[in-house]
């Protein structure tokens, strides 16, 4: 019996689902003796790709803030038959970062891929945030990513070895997020980033790609995610595929583009997302505030001065 849902519009196609979860768009043994470095890799979608490198005979090395999310992706890796090594870090300091990529060296050898997924969002006007929440979120996002991309560059740059970086960005990052000025500006720095490590980091074999996902549910999304999405009674309309993402879809995505069959592709940002990014209407909708679309009443000076 399918598990697959029922399709939106009985009256139009839509994109066909994917392959059954457990398939593999690469040959079997594709990262055989490759070790995978994915920060975020404990659940939702950085562990959707880790479990996609897994399939495909890689060595995990999963980092995360969280010793619960550290388990339970452990879990779930050696489960489907991967070596797996956990590894705690805030990437927000250089020192940890470091010492993560020491702890995979001596247990498992030099990372020759890197996926760099945690990043830090939630939704808020932009006048209601704070200084800190603005911090956190370009701390996490872009400066993380910067501070993982730099010592793995660091360390295939001392060894004269190849490598591959893919960063895991969002559609707003060339569109604008109202709603997520923090989380936008950070994503349009990571795209960005690529973009100019892909130039650098090409003469010593160090290729740099971007992926995006689209809407891909899962169980792990966060409480404010989930409470937007439930907004939304049915989801499958709203794309133009007629269809959300799966997450293992995104895992396909990335293990092509760090496989050998992408090695003149560097410096591009691939999204996964059945073009939703892309869509425009013929005529243009009344405009909703996002303080409306979040439920939020008119703004307060008073509350945001305490901020």
């Amino acid at each position: 019996m399918s598990t697959e849902p029922a399709a939106a519009r009985p009256d139009l196609p839509g994109v066909p689902p994917p392959p059954p979860l457990g398939e593999t768009a690469l040959r079997p043994g594709t990262f055989a003796d490759t070790v995978v470095f994915v920060t975020g890799g404990g659940t939702g979608l950085g562990l959707a790709i880790a479990a996609e490198f897994a399939r495909l005979g890689a060595t995990l090395v999963i980092a995360s803030r969280d010793p619960a999310h550290l388990e339970a992706g452990e879990r779930h890796l050696t489960g489907i038959g991967a070596r797996v090594v956990t590894v705690a870090c805030d990437i927000r300091d250089a020192d940890a970062v470091a010492a993560a990529f020491d702890r995979a060296v001596e247990t498992v050898g030099l990372p020759e891929v890197l996926v760099n997924n945690a990043a830090a969002n939630f939704p808020v006007p932009a006048e209601d945030m704070s200084p800190n929440a603005w911090r956190t979120v370009v701390d996490i996002t872009l400066n993380g990513t910067f501070l993982c991309c730099r010592e793995f560059g660091r360390r295939h740059l001392a060894a004269g070895t190849p490598a591959v970086i893919v960063n895991i960005g969002a559609s707003y990052a060339w569109t604008g997020g109202p709603g997520f000025a923090h989380s936008a500006a950070a994503k349009a720095g990571v795209k960005n980033l690529t973009e100019t490590l892909a130039v650098e980091w090409g003469p010593y074999g160090i290729r740099v790609n971007g992926l995006v996902p689209g809407l891909m549910p899962h169980e792990d999304m966060t409480a404010d995610i989930r409470g937007n999405l439930d907004r939304t009674a049915d989801k499958d309309p709203c794309q133009p595929a007629l269809r959300v993402g799966r997450p293992r879809e995104l895992g396909w995505a990335a293990t092509f583009l760090a496989s050998p069959y992408a090695r003149f592709i560097s410096g591009h940002t691939l999204v996964v997302d059945g073009a939703n990014w892309q869509r425009r209407t013929l005529t243009n909708p009344p405009v909703v505030t996002v303080r409306d679309q979040m439920g939020l009443g008119p703004f307060d000076p008073e509350a945001t001065r305490r901020r």
